[in-house]
């Protein structure tokens, strides 16, 4: 049987549990991290999950802002949940799940958006961003003959000139300015991990997970951005079988901004 991963900036899990649950119900990944729950940690649905199948569950939380959570029909580890910047905000968790011969330590992030001045001198909120993708650095992509680590989660950044619907109009707006995409290129490449959503895609293909409330017709506009990433460590991509970004559940009711993307490796 293979591995399924899947990332999703939910946007809040209390408000969107009615999709959660119907995303596991059609899609049924093995491990699911979510993003930007905006929930404390004793008021997460824990029950939801474990009616869903998803019986493990870890979460790292506060009200009302950031927080990560993994939920898994498998058994894991939680591993550390990182504070990065000498804040304590929530944004980061590691868990150790085996996968067939394999243990994966997964890294769940959610980086810093930024704000909207592309400027650290005046605006913190992107000072914020770009230390935090310098702390990253310290998280390796540790791998072994039978181990290996998958990094997923919605990294605020869209690094690629075709991860935007304009790569020249986007080149002074928060999330694709070129301070924050050589910022987590380098950081990505000093850690050793591979792309594995531009791995074997052509470099004219444009991938989006993020679509702005802000357009009246998402859809009819399509002006996406890829802010969310599935990395692997290296001798992973070979072990990949296929990665979807679910288009489709931007349109269903009271959605996130985000569409969760799925990712399947042949490990069992």
């Amino acid at each position: 049987m293979p591995f399924t991963i899947a990332t999703w900036n939910i946007n809040s899990v209390r408000l969107r549990i009615g999709l959660v649950e119907r995303f596991l119900s059609e899609y049924a990944p093995d491990v699911l991290c979510l993003q930007e729950t905006k929930c404390p940690d004793d008021l997460f649905p824990h029950n939801n999950f474990h009616a869903a199948g998803y019986e493990v569950v870890g979460v790292s939380g506060q009200k009302g802002y950031h927080g990560v959570a993994v939920v898994s029909r498998r058994p894991f580890e939680v591993v550390e949940r990182r504070r990065f910047c000498s804040k304590d905000d929530c944004r980061h968790m590691s868990v150790r799940v085996q996968a067939g011969a394999k243990s994966l330590l997964v890294h769940n992030f959610y980086v810093p958006a930024g704000g909207d001045e592309p400027n650290p001198d005046v605006n913190p909120k992107f000072r914020h961003k770009l230390d935090f993708i310098e702390e990253m650095r310290e998280v390796p992509a540790e791998h072994s003959a039978d181990s290996g680590s998958i990094l997923v989660g919605d990294l605020n950044v869209a690094p690629h000139p075709n991860d935007v619907w304009s790569h020249k109009q986007m080149l002074g707006v928060v999330s694709h300015t070129p301070v924050e995409t050589e910022g987590l290129e380098s950081m990505r490449k000093a850690g050793q991990w591979v792309d594995l959503m531009r791995h074997g895609v052509p470099d004219d293909e444009k991938l989006y997970t993020w679509w702005s409330y802000r357009a009246a017709d998402w859809l009819a506009s399509n002006r996406g951005r890829r802010l969310d990433h599935v990395w692997g460590s290296p001798g992973m991509e070979s072990h990949l079988t296929g990665i979807r970004m679910l288009k489709d559940l931007r349109g269903w009711e009271r959605p996130s901004d985000h569409v969760p993307v799925l990712a399947t490796f042949d490990l069992d």
